[in-house]
């Protein structure tokens, strides 16, 4: 890679990218986290998760207390192609229980560091008790870091070097 694909965002908006990464979780969480009960239903659950346009839902016990978070990949992974009543399925026989879970005080590069480890796209961010105050997600991220850079550099055209080749047949 030569120093002009980038074009003018090699020097100060890459630097604005690190000074993202060490800022506090906090300071990126986007509105109350969306969360229900362990009763809750699968086909309530999925409606609320395309109503909100959301990737996940969080499920709390009666105290508020973060028992387990419900996401796409688990839909996809444990109810798609299972026969399942999503109407009278409850989520807390296929949420994934006990999920690791970040403060909103830790640092942004870490929360992708456990999101990758970890293999995960969401990540609760708790307070003190298992009290959830948000989500972060690893498009939270990336918008994030987008909008360091200047339209100008959002805006490139697609070099051609790195198109795929093409193939008979489609796909």
């Amino acid at each position: 890679m030569d120093d002009s694909e980038f074009g003018d965002a090699s020097g100060d908006e890459l630097k604005a990218v690190g000074a993202l990464l060490t800022e506090p979780i906090g300071r990126h969480l986007r509105g109350s986290p969306v969360s229900v009960g362990p009763e809750t239903t699968l086909a309530q659950a999925v409606a609320l998760m395309q109503q909100r346009r959301i990737g996940c839902v969080l499920v709390v016990d009666d105290e508020g207390c973060l028992i387990g978070i419900f996401t796409e990949r688990d839909l996809l992974n444990r109810v798609v192609g299972h026969p399942v009543d999503l109407a009278v399925a409850r989520i807390d026989k296929y949420m994934t229980a006990n999920p690791e879970t970040l403060a909103a005080e830790d640092r942004l590069a870490w929360a992708l560091n456990r999101m990758h480890v970890g293999g995960y796209r969401h990540v609760p961010i708790i307070s003190e008790g298992l009290v959830p105050v948000g989500v972060l997600s690893v498009k939270d991220i990336v918008d994030d870091i987008v909008e360091l850079f200047p339209a100008e550099i959002q805006n490139l055209p697609p070099d051609p070097s790195h198109e795929s080749p093409q193939t008979d047949g489609g796909a």
